[in-house]
């Protein structure tokens, strides 16, 4: 088990983790990293759009790139306004 940390945040954003937590059966410190271990970071994303490419058989140019990320923007504006 790793040693225990803690976050600061606001009390609107612990309210609603603890409410999310609670919803799925779990801790908050559960929830948290089930999102963290969820959540890619961009090299994760770059690499598994690498693979998709390679297995589609398309050739992973600058231009795929450049779609391929204004995509995940697209994505993760969305994402924001779910609260």
């Amino acid at each position: 088990m790793s040693k225990p940390t803690s976050i600061k945040t606001s009390e609107a954003v612990r309210d609603r983790l603890r409410l999310l937590a609670q919803e799925r059966g779990m801790t908050i410190t559960e929830l948290v990293e089930d999102l963290a271990s969820r959540e890619l970071t961009d090299a994760e994303r770059e690499q598994r759009a690498l693979e998709a490419a390679q297995e589609l058989g398309i050739e992973y140019t600058e231009q795929i790139q450049r779609v391929g990320q204004s995509a995940w923007e697209k994505v993760r504006a969305h994402q924001g306004t779910a609260a």
